[in-house]
């Protein structure tokens, strides 16, 4: 039997196969139709759209590389990039040892009414972003604001919060840590959950005081769990997009002062839907997800390994 006659029959059965079965694909097929149109279709189309140049309106010219070109002389992409990579350093190392220290204490047996705690915490992530930015921007005014207040009372200088270049980074990271606390933290809960006491209590018998056991036993049996919060943290450093538009836009330019919060998605946004250049935010797009899938496969590759 030849190699042309042997495909024909495995794609006969094949066939034969799914024509047995076609009224349970019948079913399944709604979803993988809306996939299609709605996430595989928009993905194509922009790559295809970076390729050309496009208003939104009128015949596509096809003009290669030449957002490419554009893109990797842009001084405000490359901009949003390092600020996504400061941001990131700002908050996450802080946001995952807060979580994984109130994780511990609301796991522990000793507290009570944890229940109320967990839920007081987790609050942040489930309030709306847009109305918590703007609460933060009135509380963060460099002459009127709460923060301000609190610090002038105990004899320090105000801080120009949303003013500097510095301060409206850290601000940035403040309200992120506010809000996505609680979520990282029920992550991190789960994760302790499914650890086994008799490893730490079996460690504390042997004389580890609870710094140990939690350093030595906890912390490496949680790091995929750890790793899993961090690459989140990463996707969402580069991805910011109500924090940035509400706390630090000025005028119409978002990611003040002197685009020192302008994060890639803002960026994609600002170029689509503002300056209406459709080719230009998809050839940023592209290169966006290429970063952050290289981002992502590094974080797996060399911190996701076992000992």
């Amino acid at each position: 039997m030849t190699t042309s006659t042997r495909v024909l029959t495995r794609m006969k059965m094949r066939w034969g196969e799914v024509k047995k079965k076609r009224w349970a694909y019948m079913f399944i097929s709604p979803f993988y139709i809306l996939f299609a149109i709605f996430s595989v279709y928009p993905i194509i189309f922009s790559i295809y759209l970076s390729f050309t140049k496009w208003k939104g309106m009128g015949p596509k010219v096809f003009v290669g590389l030449e957002n490419y070109r554009r893109l990797f002389g842009d001084p405000i992409f490359w901009q949003s990039i390092r600020n996504g990579v400061i941001i990131f350093f700002l908050y996450v190392p802080i946001m995952t040892l807060l979580a994984l220290v109130l994780a511990v204490i609301l796991n522990a047996k000793f507290v009570r009414f944890f229940r109320i705690f967990r839920t007081m915490l987790f609050i942040p992530y489930v309030t709306t972003m847009i109305a918590v930015g703007y609460v933060f921007r009135i509380m963060m005014n460099a002459k009127y604001g709460l923060f301000n207040m609190v610090l002038t009372s105990i004899g320090i200088p105000p801080v120009p919060w949303l003013d500097n270049v510095w301060w409206a980074r850290v601000s940035i990271s403040l309200l992120i840590i506010w809000a996505w606390l609680g979520y990282n933290m029920v992550i991190m809960l789960a994760g302790l959950q499914t650890i086994p006491k008799d490893l730490v209590e079996a460690a504390t018998i042997d004389g580890a005081n609870p710094a140990q056991a939690f350093f030595r036993i906890t912390v490496p049996l949680m790091r995929p769990i750890i790793l899993f919060s961090v690459i989140l943290s990463t996707i969402g450093s580069f991805g910011l997009f109500n924090e940035v538009y509400t706390l630090t836009t000025v005028g119409d330019v978002p990611g003040g002062p002197m685009y020192a919060t302008i994060t890639p998605l803002v960026y994609i946004y600002q170029q689509a839907f503002r300056n209406y250049n459709f080719s230009y935010a998809s050839a940023v797009s592209c290169v966006y997800f290429v970063i952050i899938f290289v981002l992502t496969l590094l974080q797996l590759r060399y911190f996701g390994r076992e000992e």
